[in-house]
């Protein structure tokens, strides 16, 4: 099972979209992606449960969490066979090590903590909670969101995650993601 959980090598660039819900992570992937034309790993997370919730009106339980990890990592290591010079995450492990944490009480299983540590991505981009907050079925921290964005930074402080943050409107941080983007394809083109 742990072989699940574990990122392939890869030499293209992986950004990692990061941050608390509904702060536009899955808006701006999906941009990034059509904008190089880079495969996109989407949440897998997301299409889990909300299946569950439609099937049994049930939400997330510590249960779901390797099987939402091990999903997650099929969809990465898939598509990292296929990438070229770049690939863009929707999620990853670390995300879903910081859910763990936020509600089982400070609680990671050990397995999903190794892999979320271990797993390299060149760039997080922590998304600011200044975007508006949109209700749904699996959303359920509409009070709390500077308080879950505080435990995302604190996750990528304390384990050394490369990352910056994004805030504004959709073009403001569209422009400043493909900034940093083109300066990491420029560096990776002058190494070849």
């Amino acid at each position: 099972m742990e072989e699940k959980l574990a990122q392939r090598p890869s030499s293209c660039i992986k950004i990692v979209l990061f941050g608390p819900e509904s702060s536009g992570k899955t808006t701006l992937a999906s941009q990034l992606a059509a904008h190089y034309n880079a495969p996109l790993v989407k949440e897998y997370m997301r299409e889990y449960l909300q299946k569950k919730w439609d099937e049994k009106r049930e939400i997330c339980q510590l249960e779901d969490l390797i099987p939402v990890a091990e999903g997650q990592m099929k969809l990465e290591n898939d598509l990292a066979g296929r990438a070229g010079n770049l690939m863009i995450c929707d999620t990853n492990l670390m995300e879903l090590k910081v859910y763990s944490e936020a509600y089982y009480e400070g609680y990671c299983d050990r397995k999903l903590l190794k892999h979320a540590l271990n797993n390299h991505y060149s760039s997080y981009f922590l998304t600011y909670i200044d975007t508006p907050w949109k209700p749904d079925d699996l959303r359920d921290k509409p009070d709390d969101r500077i308080g879950m964005f505080n435990r995302f930074r604190a996750a990528l402080e304390e384990h050394n995650k490369p990352y910056v943050i994004l805030k504004g409107n959709k073009e403001e941080r569209f422009k400043r993601a493909v900034s940093i983007i083109d300066n990491k394809l420029k560096i990776q083109n002058s190494e070849t």
